[in-house]
């Protein structure tokens, strides 16, 4: 019986502490309640926002504060600005704000953008690589082209576009005033065939007339064009016999259409690494500068298949694609099949 009680003791001395342990935990979670309701009364949560480790103001929405001054520094085309540019971000601290505490939005906006430096884009026309106008918009500079070859001015294969980027805007011309301007007189010549070098995978010759390949060809890479089919330029001691597409180092080149690969590699003629894919019928394209070659000799590849990669290897000046179509061992010029 003794052991009984003992044990009816300790079972109650176990429920008075549960008690006590509830009443406790009790008391604490009504005061959290209380705390937060506190808390919730009297302040906001709220963004702390610094610049330059400085604080600047605080914002209630710090996605939609981002979101405003990111709208800011993207591209502005009405005013030709590419972007702007700001030194420093603002950062932001979750903290309590008192609720008689104001937000500054529009004062953090002010602050953060206040010393924006914007860059504008535009677009030079050059004739023989020179700047010569300026307009607004590539539309603007294609028309001025387009107008100045439906004239067949003397010196439209020396033409040609150029994106640029500055701090300053430059003053535009009007693209009346361009074709009037650049426009040249063509005086008839005797046509003349220019013989290449004799290496093995130059051309026999060029020709300015259009033919038919039997084939379609595609653009096989993106960028500006630079150089003209059948210019004449100091940096080379011959006629121009391809096509040159300026872009990005690395920009993929792709087949500009199905065939076969006939040659892949570097023959120290000037081309620096190039590929010549075979589409039958005597028909041929020539990708040279390469800084990668990705196909390789006697490989089939399919239209639009990446082969090789931009670069500025052998007698290049800057980073480009020197494209050339051959039939029957003639260039003709690309632009009458593509761009």
């Amino acid at each position: 019986m003794k052991g009984k009680g003992t044990k009816i003791n300790i079972l109650r001395k176990v429920a008075i502490a549960t008690r006590k342990s509830l009443k406790l935990l009790i008391l604490i979670f009504l005061a959290i309640i209380i705390l937060i309701g506190l808390v919730v009364l009297f302040y906001n949560p709220t963004y702390e926002v610094k610049l330059n480790g400085e604080t600047i103001g605080y914002t209630a929405n710090k996605s939609e504060l981002q979101k405003k001054i990111n709208a800011y520094i993207e591209e502005d085309e009405e005013n030709n600005i590419a972007f702007k540019q700001i030194d420093a971000m603002p950062t932001y601290e979750l903290c309590l704000l008192k609720k008689d505490t104001d937000t500054n939005d529009d004062e953090i906006y002010s602050k953060v953008t206040e010393n924006a430096t914007p860059y504008y884009k535009y677009y030079a026309i050059t004739d023989d690589k020179k700047e010569k106008f300026y307009v607004s918009s590539f539309k603007e500079a294609e028309q001025v082209i387009d107008e100045l070859e439906k004239k067949d001015s003397a010196n439209q294969d020396d033409l040609g576009i150029v994106e640029k980027y500055g701090k300053e805007l430059k003053d535009f011309t009007k693209v009346e005033k361009c074709v009037s301007e650049l426009y040249e007189k063509k005086v008839v010549k005797p046509k003349t065939i220019y013989q290449a070098p004799s290496a093995s995978n130059y051309s026999t010759g060029s020709s300015s007339a259009k033919v038919s390949l039997g084939i379609s060809l595609i653009n096989p890479t993106s960028g500006i064009i630079t150089s003209r089919y059948g210019v004449n330029e100091s940096v080379r001691d011959h006629t121009h016999q391809g096509l040159d597409i300026a872009g990005p180092y690395g920009t993929p080149i792709k087949a500009a259409a199905s065939g076969t690969v006939t040659y892949s590699g570097n023959a120290n003629d000037g081309f620096g690494n190039y590929i010549i894919i075979s589409h039958g019928n005597g028909v041929q394209t020539v990708y040279a500068h390469c800084s990668q070659l990705l196909a390789y000799k006697g490989q089939t590849v399919k239209q639009g298949e990446v082969i090789a990669k931009m670069g500025s290897t052998g007698n290049s000046t800057g980073v480009h694609l020197h494209l050339e179509v051959r039939k029957n061992g003639i260039t003709y010029n690309p632009q009458n099949y593509i761009y």
